[in-house]
């Protein structure tokens, strides 16, 4: 019975748990301007709802007090070199590192497959060689803005899905979902794991 136990233990903790970005962009990079997004698209969030719910969201500060309040549904992980930060119905996290090792202990209490990073550019900087996955809402517009989202590389990333939409009664713009996985990746890889594996090597 106690090596049933270790055995499920020990598989419970090398479940792969994967790194996916879900991002608005506008098609000149744009993300955000004065910490907000340019645009209004109501019809985005029930998309970002259902790719986020039951898993772990790891955001910036900036991220969060953009927000404005913890998505329900997801445990909201934020990071801030601030050690007096805090917020009701969040974890707060001095850096990145740390996030995702908290993230990865929510994901594997909850049953989750995935971390979601939500923003802001400085926190998909950091996590760029981590993730498999990119959920993008290409918003048909060029804004203002003074945050941006790279370009897509082709030969890093592989576009799998996308769809158009048009522009609903509460939008700004038209705008479709794409998704992008890792080129040469199956998929779901635990890439962050495998790196943190390297660093301790």
């Amino acid at each position: 019975m106690n090596d049933r136990t270790e055995a499920d233990k020990a598989q419970t903790e090398a479940a792969p748990i994967a790194i996916m970005f879900v991002v608005a962009r506008a098609e000149n990079g744009v993300i955000g301007r004065n910490n907000t997004m340019p645009w209004r698209l109501k019809s985005d969030l029930q998309h970002f709802r259902a790719l986020t719910i039951g898993k772990p969201v790891v955001m910036g500060r900036k991220t969060f007090v953009s927000i404005g309040r913890p998505l329900k549904g997801r445990s909201n992980i934020v990071v801030s070199r601030n050690p007096h930060f805090a917020a009701a119905g969040i974890i707060v996290a001095p850096n990145v590192d740390s996030a995702l090792s908290v993230a990865r202990g929510e994901a594997l209490r909850q049953g989750a497959g995935a971390i979601a990073i939500i923003g802001g550019a400085e926190i998909f900087a950091q996590t760029m060689p981590l993730a498999g996955r990119i959920e993008m809402t290409l918003v048909h517009d060029r804004p203002e803005g003074d945050t941006y989202f790279p370009d897509i590389d082709q030969a890093t990333w592989s576009e799998i899905s996308r769809s158009r939409h048009p522009k609903g009664a509460s939008d700004s713009a038209p705008y479709s979902f794409v998704t992008y996985e890792r080129a040469g990746s199956p998929g779901n890889r635990d890439r962050w794991i495998a790196a943190r594996h390297e660093r301790a090597l």
